[in-house]
């Protein structure tokens, strides 16, 4: 028999013996376009995607946030960015998603404005997508066996939803809670006001900056399995890899803390 065949595969083209070297997918659960793009319904099922009971939809104030940063020159906040930004949505719980469900740009190209604004990278040398794409390989494919969450254009339509629920600045502004470089601020009284959006179980994180002051760096919110306010989960770094290396911690309760002002031209230095 191979000495019938082995002529005819010598005449093949190299591009037709890759083909043939392909693995075979025929018996295997036909996955389309409109799966990959709008969810895969199969991933319902994997019981290590549906462990975590909670999620984090984490807020940074962009000021804040470079004053977590040891080096001066890595920030940078666009011109477009004057508001708080999404840092991300955590399923708690899970140690590690799977590598099995790749981004790309076309994934979230409809959304790319508003990602932009809402959810930009606030480093030099990491593009907003590289950031979008870190936190959906990170955290979104671990979510992704909700299904309002089960692809990445789902995962960040429901980030940017929480976002324009969340409107931090708005319920801030309405108590007469704005930045500044003098003016510090208690948690108790930030708490007050947050809570009734928020929920009791949020919580306000600082970072030191380089006079050794507390300064408002991001707000956890936990959310439920079907992404309602409230969550049960106790430790809520648990699951959130991206948090155990973040210098953010929760501001001292008795230690007043500083809600900075953005400067685009020295976002390190806005209070000189």
């Amino acid at each position: 028999m191979w000495s019938s065949v082995l002529p005819l595969l010598v005449s093949l083209s190299p591009a037709v013996l890759f083909l043939l070297q392909l693995p075979d997918y025929t018996n295997t659960q036909e996955v389309t376009w409109e799966d990959y793009k709008y969810g895969r319904s199969e991933l319902q099922d994997e019981k290590q995607n549906c462990s975590w009971k909670c999620l984090l939809f984490t807020l940074q104030w962009p000021s804040g946030f470079c004053q977590s940063l040891n080096k001066e020159n890595l920030c940078i906040i666009p011109e477009s960015v004057n508001n708080w930004t999404i840092h991300g949505l955590w399923p708690l719980g899970v140690m590690s998603c799977c590598n099995c469900w790749p981004m790309f740009h076309s994934d979230v190209q409809e959304l790319e404005d508003d990602l932009n604004e809402h959810w930009p990278s606030l480093l030099k040398k990491a593009s907003s997508f590289h950031f979008w794409r870190d936190e959906w390989e990170k955290h979104g494919a671990c979510a992704a066996c909700v299904e309002g969450l089960n692809s990445p254009l789902r995962y960040f339509q429901i980030s940017l939803k929480l976002r324009r629920q969340f409107d931090l600045h708005q319920f801030l502004e309405a108590a007469d809670i704005t930045p500044s470089c003098e003016r510090p601020y208690k948690v108790s009284e930030v708490r007050q006001v947050l809570a009734p959006h928020l929920g009791d179980k949020h919580e306000i994180q600082c970072v030191k900056d380089h006079q050794d002051r507390q300064v408002w760096f991001q707000v956890k919110i936990p959310l439920s399995h079907n992404i309602t306010v409230g969550c049960d989960h106790q430790d809520h770094s648990d699951g959130d890899t991206s948090s155990r290396s973040s210098p953010g911690h929760p501001c001292p309760p008795h230690v007043p803390f500083y809600y900075y002002p953005i400067d685009h031209q020295q976002p390190q230095r806005p209070c000189g």
